[in-house]
Parts: C-alpha cells; sequence; structure tokens
C-alpha cells in the first residue's frame, strides 16, 4: 500500500467530528473522504425526487457544492448524514422547481379531480386483502414505480409527507406554499397515486 493509499484510509476511517473539522479547514482529502462515505445514500434520496440518473446525479453534485460553501454552519452536535440528507432533498426541490414551468407530460390512468381536489369521478373499493399485499416485497416495488411515474409536483409532495415524514408546515416552507395548498397537492398525489395502484387492489382486478 502506497503512502496515498494510506492516508485515504486514515481520513476515511476518521471520527466524523474530526472530518468535518479538517473539511472546514479545507483540506482535499477531508473533503474527498466525505464524498464517498455519504455519496452513496445521497444519490439515493436524490434517485427518489428524480426521474433520470443524471437529473440525480446533478442533484448529489449540487448538494456537495451546498454542504461544502455551508459546512461552517454545521451544528457540532447535530448528525451529519441528517444535515447533509436535508441538503440534498433541498437540491432536488430546487432542480424540480426551475423546470416547473415546462409542459408536463399527462399521464395515462391519472385520475381526474374537481376544484375541491375530489375524484370527478366514483373510485372503486380496494379488496380486502390490499394491505396484506401492499407489504409484501413484489407489491411494495410496484408501489414505488408508481410513484415514479408521478409528476414532479405530485411525486414530490408525496415523498417530503408520507415518505420523509416531514409536517406539513415544514413541507409548505420548504415549498414556498401555503399550508392549504399543500394539504390540496397531498390529496390530489395520494388520489393520483391510488388512481395508478388500482389495477394492484381494486375488487374488479
Amino acid at each position: 500500500m502506497n503512502i496515498t493509499m494510506m492516508q485515504n484510509t486514515f481520513v476515511d476511517e476518521m471520527p466524523e467530528a474530526d472530518l468535518v473539522e479538517r473539511v472546514r479547514a479545507g483540506n482535499a482529502a477531508a473533503s474527498e473522504a466525505l464524498v464517498r462515505r455519504h455519496g452513496g445514500r445521497m444519490l439515493q434520496v436524490a434517485r427518489r425526487f428524480m426521474h433520470c440518473e443524471q437529473d440525480a446525479a446533478d442533484v448529489v453534485q449540487e448538494a456537495f457544492c451546498s454542504a461544502f460553501q455551508s459546512i461552517a454552519s454545521f451544528a457540532a452536535d447535530s448528525r451529519l448524514s441528517t444535515w447533509l440528507h436535508r441538503i440534498t432533498v433541498n437540491a432536488a426541490l430546487m432542480k424540480i422547481r426551475s423546470r416547473s414551468r415546462r409542459p408536463q407530460t399527462s399521464l395515462d390512468g391519472l385520475p381526474s379531480f374537481d376544484a375541491t381536489g375530489h375524484h370527478v369521478r366514483p373510485v372503486p373499493e380496494w379488496s380486502r386483502d390490499a394491505a396484506e399485499r401492499a407489504s409484501s416485497r413484489e407489491t411494495r416495488a410496484q408501489v414505488r414505480e408508481c410513484i415514479e411515474r408521478l409528476p414532479d409536483s405530485y411525486r414530490a409532495i408525496l415523498l417530503l409527507r408520507d415518505i420523509e415524514e416531514l409536517d406539513t408546515a415544514t413541507v409548505a416552507t420548504m415549498l414556498d406554499c401555503s399550508i392549504a395548498n399543500v394539504k390540496t397537492r397531498l390529496h390530489r398525489a395520494r388520489q393520483a397515486l391510488r388512481g395508478l395502484l388500482e389495477p394492484l387492489f381494486a375488487d374488479r382486478f
């Protein structure tokens, strides 16, 4: 093992607090170690919000840029992974907002809503064993695929509330909209997801 590899191994195994201090001091090896240590998890988060791999990679790059620029504000008593997670989510939301003016392709099978946020057409009841079926590994994968099919605005708010489990007020702040708007959009997102899941759970199937 050469000296460079030994140095990298030393930095990679360094306690988090020491690693952060080195990053703050501008140590390049520490910055690279931080990317190696947390990049994979951050990419997983970005993939949930973005439709394509390139967009997810761009989000992670932007998140790391933001993290390195604001590392001085990182609180010593906080978890670095949690801080980076939130930065990644914010970077994903910024990317979604940056293209929000672009027309989005309509999806076949998505339900229509009236002005109150309710279905225009009746929705069939789900089968009694829907919950049990939803707990299976195969079905969970199908649910994730349906979430991926949702338009950006629906997918983002669904992920923030139901996957990230953030409260409504926090989501409203992150999306720069009212709490009432978050509730309406979340209701529509859930109903849209339900529309995509009907072939799995409806009695008629």
